[in-house]
């Protein structure tokens, strides 16, 4: 069940950013408020993953999908380019991920 916390609290991270991208585009009070709970709700997870997975591992596993799923949705819903190296570097990223859960 650990792990799917830190997926989830992965998610959290990913919608995080996203919600600051929104709240940069239109300053408002349930924008920041919306970035918040979005952090708010992957650090529960991820603390909740923490407790049997060891913190080197779970951290950047969290960063890590963190990171990729933000460069995903950027490519995908903030028109940031797509190019073969950004990919191969995503991929990359993912792959350690993959790799400290094989690992575990």
């Amino acid at each position: 069940m650990a792990w799917v916390y830190l997926v989830i609290a992965s998610f959290g991270e990913i919608f995080g950013v996203m919600s600051i991208n929104f709240y940069i585009q239109k300053k408002s009070l349930p924008r920041l408020l919306l970035v918040v709970v979005t952090f708010g709700l992957g650090f529960v997870f991820l603390r909740l993953a923490m407790a049997d997975i060891p913190l080197g591992t779970a951290y950047a596993v969290w960063t890590g999908l963190g990171a990729a799923g933000a460069v995903i949705m950027g490519i995908l819903f903030f028109r940031e380019p797509a190019s073969w190296k950004r990919i191969l570097f995503l991929l990359c990223i993912i792959t350690g991920a993959v790799g400290l859960k094989i690992l575990e």
